[in-house]
Parts: structure tokens; sequence; C-alpha cells
């Protein structure tokens, strides 16, 4: 390991190119080359426009730079390796290796996965009994992984008669699926080889697959296919969205009778719906799309029920005959309460189970439509948790599987008896290593925003600690897309407790913790919000001693890598470190090319500032590459990775290399690239755990604990 860590560390000092020769332990150095982007009557020059690589082919020439960073990096990190092995061998320690899922019934099987000491991925298996006796094994993803550095499964669908399976592949980190089928019968592969898949679908009889594709280029799935199972016949082109707002999919209503294809944008939806019994008729729609009118579709028991935001912020759903779904004929069946989101309504037969968010709490309740009893919310026994539906794909069930943890209990699996209306705990996360809850203590506190706004905080941490501000803390947060950031359990997280850190999350604004409005008050022309909250949710912790500034190390990452860029160039003297994961920081040059996988669909979503000049300014104030002065900044550890379609590698490489020549501080400033990986990381789970040791050993000794 010496000896390779050696001849990488002598590349950084002898090549040419990109970098100036330097010594192993001095940051490497991007060269500068000037780029003028004319727009909105503004000259913006770019000097390290040159590290985003226009080919197929990795130029040599950024490789050697990312490289360079990777040696730099772990020559930094290098005192600390003995640390990150420990805390890799302490929280492999905590989870069980050896393990199965809880099973899932689907038509006449169970299913589930089984995980072994020593392999990087699960098993897929069924039984025809729940116990799991007599199992087959359906995919080994071990096996399946060999050659491969990366190895993800996404689409995993028996058919309805459980004789076929379709299942997709990626095999780089770039998200892009490929899908095949499986003869489960005979163990056999068939010769369907669909590429660029995003979603799919049987048809009851199992003689069709439809299925969604993205484009080659911007990955935005635009088209549905039908598929004639065993043919080489061409796939039939069923529908084709030309918006490039939008996206489309396939799905299909849990009592198996209606199709839906969903054109899905930012802020407004479109459903078109085909009976399940004749895959080769015509689609209808049931309402057209509009502005800011959002809409999900699903159908049960012979009508169209429909979670809608129209006249409700909060959304509330509705009804419509199968005759004729349109709008007109909507009737409320949940009626709008502006104190409650509705996030989602799932149907069984005679029940109704529905997903609600209340004051930045899940709930689930449940709605006897057979006998009418009054509806019922499932109890939740602590006061700061995360909850919501499990795997359920049967629709004639006795029961239905719901998942709770919380910052302090371990992730568990219910079941909930729809007739009795008890839970019972199936199975509950397993830490071999033993795990005390009492040791521990979660809370919910509410910070203060600049306008006045109060501002969520879940925080775990060592039962005891002491509130006089020398505590270290790392802060999380994400704040985009109402993608939010529930306070569940992490057995990984208890070696930054254990060891007196703090661990909290913010539920800034651009999330829908606190409802629709709380998501719509942080992004477009709000976005600002999203950052002011998560600066002075950061400086209320210092003044009510949970922290120092001193002691306070932050992390988000891809739109949370964003908010990371964002508040070190406006509050960096609030922070002492940043981790920053696949950032989504050159906000503008991502945001004005249409070529790029998501930009499209983006601009509803942030602005389109190629087109717009007031979304130009407003973006342009905010977007972290643009806004980097010289200044002091907090210590940095910059990671993307080199198969990243969602974000770039070059948008966090392109940032390290400008805050190198601007910053007036002698922090160390990190880039990381995972050479094998996509935007969730590594795909094994031991190498994701290292991944993790090296992100929890860098935050800790930020705040100098090395042990």
């Amino acid at each position: 390991m010496k000896e390779k860590l050696f001849i990488v560390l002598a590349a950084v000092i002898i090549f040419t190119g990109p970098l100036i020769a330097q010594d192993a332990m001095k940051p490497p150095t991007a060269k500068k080359e000037p780029k003028v982007l004319k727009i909105h009557g503004y000259e913006i020059v770019d000097n390290y426009a040159w590290l985003r690589d226009r080919s197929d082919k990795k130029d040599p020439e950024i490789m050697k730079y990312l490289d360079a960073e990777n040696a730099y990096t772990e020559a930094n990190m290098g005192s600390h390796k003995g640390f990150i092995d420990t805390l890799y061998k302490e929280m492999l320690g905590r989870i069980k290796q050896d393990d199965t899922s809880v099973p899932y019934k689907r038509g006449n099987f169970w299913y589930f996965t089984k995980t072994e000491q020593g392999k990087q991925y699960p098993v897929y298996l069924r039984s025809k009994t729940r116990d799991g006796k007599n199992a087959e094994v359906l995919l080994d993803q071990n096996e399946m992984a060999k050659g491969y550095k990366f190895y993800a499964i996404a689409a995993f669908e028996p058919s309805d008669d459980g004789n076929l399976l379709a299942f997709s592949t990626d095999t780089t980190g770039y998200r892009q699926y490929t899908l095949r089928v499986k003869d489960l019968k005979t163990g056999k592969m068939l010769p369907e080889k669909i590429e660029r898949v995003t979603s799919s679908e049987w048809s009851p009889d199992g003689k069709f697959l439809f299925y969604g594709q993205e484009d080659p280029i911007s990955k935005r799935s635009d088209k549905i296919f039908r598929h004639t199972v065993g043919s080489s016949e061409p796939d039939v082109l069923v529908y084709e969205e030309k918006d490039v707002l939008f996206e489309s999919s396939i799905s299909r209503s849990r009592d198996q009778k209606m199709f839906f294809i969903n054109s899905d944008a930012a802020t407004m939806n479109e459903f078109r719906y085909l009976s399940a019994d004749d895959p080769s008729g015509d689609w209808k729609l049931i309402a057209p799309r509009r502005d800011a009118h959002e809409y999900w579709a699903t159908f049960d028991n012979g009508e169209f029920y429909i979670l809608t935001n129209k006249d409700a912020e909060n959304f509330k759903v509705v009804r419509a005959p199968l005759s004729d779904p349109t709008e007109k004929n909507w009737a409320d069946f949940i009626p709008h309460n502006p104190a409650i989101k509705v996030e989602n309504i799932s149907f069984f037969k005679d029940y109704a189970v529905v997903s609600e968010l209340e004051n930045g709490l899940e709930y689930i309740k449940v709605m006897d439509r057979k006998t009418k009893r009054a509806p019922v919310r499932i109890e939740t026994p602590e006061s700061v948790y995360t909850m919501g539906l499990a795997n359920n794909p049967e629709y004639d069930t006795p029961f239905i599987r719901y998942s709770y943890s919380s910052m302090i209990t371990p992730n568990s699996t219910y079941e909930f008896d729809l007739k009795t209306r008890k839970s019972e705990l199936i199975k509950q996360q397993e830490i071999p290593s033993g795990y005390d809850k009492a040791q521990y203590e979660t809370t919910r506190v509410w910070s203060t925003s600049r306008d006045g706004v109060k501002v969520p905080i879940s925080i775990v941490m060592k039962k005891g600690t002491k509130l006089d501000g020398r505590s270290p803390m790392l802060l999380y947060a994400y704040g985009s897309y109402g993608s939010s950031m529930t306070p569940d359990f992490s057995s990984s997280r208890l070696s930054l407790v254990d060891r007196g850190m703090i661990y909290a999350i913010t539920h800034i604004r651009g999330g829908s913790e606190l409802g629709e409005k709380w998501r719509q008050d942080g992004r477009m022309f709000k976005k600002k919000n999203t950052f002011n909250d998560f600066v002075d949710s950061a400086k209320w912790l210092i003044a009510n001693k949970y922290t120092a500034a001193d002691r306070l190390v932050i992390e988000g990452g891809s739109a949370g890598g964003l908010l990371m860029g964002a508040v070190v160039n406006q509050s960096p003297e609030t922070f002492k470190a940043a981790i920053v994961q696949v950032p989504f920081v050159d906000v503008m040059n991502t945001m004005i090319d249409d070529t790029l996988p998501l930009t499209t669909g983006e601009w509803i979503e942030w602005g389109n500032p190629r087109d717009d000049k007031k979304a130009w300014d407003y973006m342009y104030s905010y977007s972290p590459y643009d806004n980097i002065k010289a200044q002091d900044y907090p210590n940095m550890l910059v990671e993307i990775s080199l198969n990243d379609s969602q974000v770039p590698y070059w948008e966090g490489a392109k940032f390290v290399a400008k805050l190198r020549e601007m910053k007036t501080d002698d922090n160390t400033l990190l880039l990381k690239t995972n050479m094998g990986a996509g935007h969730g990381g590594s795909s094994g789970r031991y190498d994701r755990l290292k991944e993790v040791a090296f992100e929890f050993a860098y935050a800790l000794s930020q705040v100098g604990i090395t042990k």
C-alpha cells in the first residue's frame, strides 16, 4: 500500500499539463484557461471550464488532475488511516452481516433478500411459505457483479403468475439501466435486453411488458413502449413526452386492474390510463396538464382516486367514475385540511391507507371502507420519529406493513392488523455489538430564521451531554425538491455520538417537513430562504450552547451540496469544516445546458437562466461557483464521483479549483473522486461503509477527535 501511494504521490510532483510542479503535501494547482460566456448582456469568465470532459473517453489531462487531488487527499488523511480502520470495524460490528429481509407476499410466493458475511451484495430469493423454507435463488447479485467495480439492481418485477422476472441493472453508477427477463421455471434468461429503462410493468397475462425509456443524451425519460415478451418484433411506442419539462413513467394500480402513464414535472402532472385487461387498447387522459396543478391517480373498486392540489395547497383526495374521470366529475373523498398535508393514499381490499404530514411529523391513517369505522392513526411511541408504509404489493391482505424508527430506535418493521387495529413488531434491526437505547436521547428544537420563521431541528446525543458550548456537532440538511429529511436511525452514526459529537438535522425550507408551503417557500425565487435557514439554524445552535463555531462541522450532498457551497460563501466564519458531497455548485453552466441530464426538467424547480434574465440574475446571486470570493473559508472535504449522471464530477472539481485560487486562508481543502461509482457512491455494502468511515473520520478529526 505504501509503495502504491508513493507512486501516485510521485505522479503529483512530476507530471506536467494541468498542474504546476509541487511538493506532495502541497495542494494541486489547476491551470487557468479562460473561457468567456456571453449571456443577457453579461460577460462571464470561467477559468476552469476545461475540467468538463465532453467526450465519452476520459481526457488524460483531467484524469491526471483528479488523480493528483486524490493523492493529496490521501496524503492529508494518511495520519488518520488507523482511525478510519477503527471506525470501519466499529461500524461493521453493528451490522448483522448474515441477515434476511422481511419476506413480502406477491401472488403465490414470498420474496426476500439474504446477505452473507463477506459478500458485498444481497441474494434475491422466494419461497412458497412465509418462513422462507426451501427457497429458490432468483438472482445472486454477488455472482452477477463479478468483474464490475459497480453493480446495482433497480427494477425487480415478477409477472402475475410468478413465472417470469423482469429486472434492471446498472454496471457503472451512471444510473443507466438495462432490462432483462428471466424465466423462473427454467432458470434461463430470455433474449430481451432493453437499454436505458426507467420504469416497467407487466400485463396480467405476462405476454406484454410496458417500459419507460430515457433519451441517451439528456437522460429524460420521454418514451413508453409495449414489448411482446419473447418476440423479435419492434416494440410499440404507446406514448412520447415531447415537453422537455416533463418525464414519463409507467405504473399499475395495486388491484392490478389499471395501467397509468404519469407525465411528471416539478409542479404539474398529467395522467393517462388504460384497462389492464386491454393492454393493446387506447390510452385516455384524466386531466390535462396546467401550470401548478399536481395530481396523482390510482384505481380501486371501479373508481379512480386522485390526490390533487386543486384548491388545496396541502392536497386532498377526490374520487371519479370510471365512465368519465375528468375534473368535472371529481368529488371529495378526503377534503382539504390546511393543517395536514396528504402525501399519499394506498388502497387495499376494503381499506384505504393515508400517509399524512402534520407539524413536521409523519402519520399513517387507516380507513375501513367496509364497516365505515372512524379512521384511526397508527400509534407512535415517540415524539420525534419517522414512519411510512413498507412494501405491500398484495391487494387482498389482512395486514399492512409499515416501517418505523427514530434517531435512537433501530429500524423496525411492523404489521398492522386491519381488523383488530393492533401493531406487531416483526423485525427490528439487530446490532450484534450491542446497543442500549437508554444511553441516548433525541429531541426536536425550533430555531428562528432572520425573517421570523421557526425551523425545526432534530437532534440526537449521548444522554447527559452538557449544553455548555463545548460539544462538537455534525449538522446535516438538504432542503430541495420537497424532500423531507426524516429523523431516522443510523447505527454508523453511533460512532459520532459515542465520541461526544451531537448529530443534528435542520429541516430547512425547500423540503416538505412542514407541508407544501414549506416546499414552495424554498424554491425558485425564494430559494435563498433555504440557505438563510441553514445559517440561522447553525447560529441558533451556537447561541444556545449546543456547539460552537470552531466545533461545528456541516454536511450536505447533491442539492444539499449546493446548500453547503452557498452557506460557506455566505457565512464561512460560522463553520469549522464542511463535507460537500456530489455538489450541485456550478449552477449557471449546468442550468443553461439542455444537453445535460436533468437540466430541462429542473427549469421549473430552480428557474431557466438560459432564457430568462430575471432567473439568471437571481440564480447567479447564490450559485456557489460564481460567488467564490477572496475571503477565509472553513476546512472542506469535497467528494465527487466520476460516473455521476445527476451532478457531473466537474462541478465539484471546478469548485475546488476556484476555491484554491481565491481563498485567503491556510485551511485544508480536499477533493476526493470516486473513480468507479455514481451519484450514490459505491454499490457494495462494505465499500460504502468504508466511505462513511472516511467521512466520519474527517468530521471527528476536524474537532480534535482522532481515536
